[in-house]
């Protein structure tokens, strides 16, 4: 079952969520649902990767389903893994109860059964039998190994469990991979996604996503926020400011009262957006926000 009848159709779902893109990421969101590929999203940290998928899924009212990566995942936390806990009890149970002709081929079949499996994200997303959002995040952060379980998965939609023999996806999901790029995909993995940066929005954009997700948010202070926030960017701090951040700034100074932000809220407020002391640092002193009183 498609998601999206057209890019402009995927495009306003996306902005009924607060989603706002532009007429090439819509057009790989489109093209992703009409040709069952994989989207592969590459860009800095922040930049609204993750909330695609989100905006995906809420769009459309499919389920989400995370795969978090990071250094050390394994097929037990990715694919599946067994509940040896339960195996053990019941092979326990077995012998408790007189059953020692029970032949071990019986007792093996019944141990490595629906009954003992334990689903992890990959698996969860393969076997459900609705509308689905599979996300992939940060896979440049997992092991290479991992990229071979995606293989598979990306290619037919599959996945092989010794015990059980090969699952098929019951209904293809929408899968979205991110990347922040701290190492090279392999070029298998790319061959099975379509491509696309994402790159910070532009200011016009960035404004109009504040002023979708915070309507009581005035079109100046948008503007103010966005503007600084910019600016921030095109330091050389630690940890940039994400569109997120952008979003909760103007929440925060809309929470306290203020219609414009002038140099004393920015500062009063500026751990809503920067989240380290070094950065804060930078900004102050280069910016020229007023400083802290004695």
């Amino acid at each position: 079952m498609a998601f999206f009848t057209s890019v402009e159709h995927a495009r306003d779902s996306l902005a009924a969520t607060g989603y706002l893109v532009d007429e090439e990421l819509a057009t790989v969101v489109f093209l992703g649902d009409a040709l069952g590929k994989p989207l592969l999203l590459e860009g800095p940290a922040g930049t609204g990767k993750t909330e695609l998928a989100k905006a995906v899924a809420a769009g459309t009212g499919a389920k989400l389903v995370r795969l978090q990566c990071y250094e050390g995942l394994d097929e037990a936390r990715a694919l599946y893994e067994w509940n040896y806990r339960k195996q053990l009890l019941r092979i326990q149970s077995a012998q408790a109860t007189g059953d020692e002709g029970h032949a071990w081929s019986d007792l093996h079949d019944d141990i490595f059964s629906e009954e003992f499996l334990l689903e992890r994200p990959l698996l969860a997303a393969i076997r459900h039998d609705g509308p689905l959002v599979l996300l992939i995040d940060e896979t440049d952060k997992a092991d290479v190994e991992v990229e071979g379980l995606l293989l598979e998965l990306l290619s037919d939609y599959q996945v092989s469990i010794p015990e059980l023999g090969t699952i098929t996806a019951v209904q293809r999901p929408f899968v979205v991979l991110t990347s922040n790029a701290t190492r090279d995909l392999s070029e298998a993995l790319r061959r099975r996604c379509l491509h696309a940066q994402v790159e910070y929005p532009d200011a016009a954009r960035e404004r109009a996503i504040v002023r979708s997700r915070i309507p009581e948010v005035s079109e100046e202070l948008a503007g103010q926020i966005v503007k600084a926030t910019r600016a921030m960017r095109a330091l050389d701090l630690r940890k940039p400011p994400s569109v997120a951040e952008t979003i909760d700034w103007a929440r925060a100074v809309a929470a306290l009262g203020h219609h414009e932000l002038g140099d004393t809220v920015a500062r009063q407020t500026l751990g809503v957006v920067l989240k380290n002391d070094q950065d804060k640092a930078k900004v102050r002193d280069q910016l020229h926000l007023a400083a802290r009183p004695a």
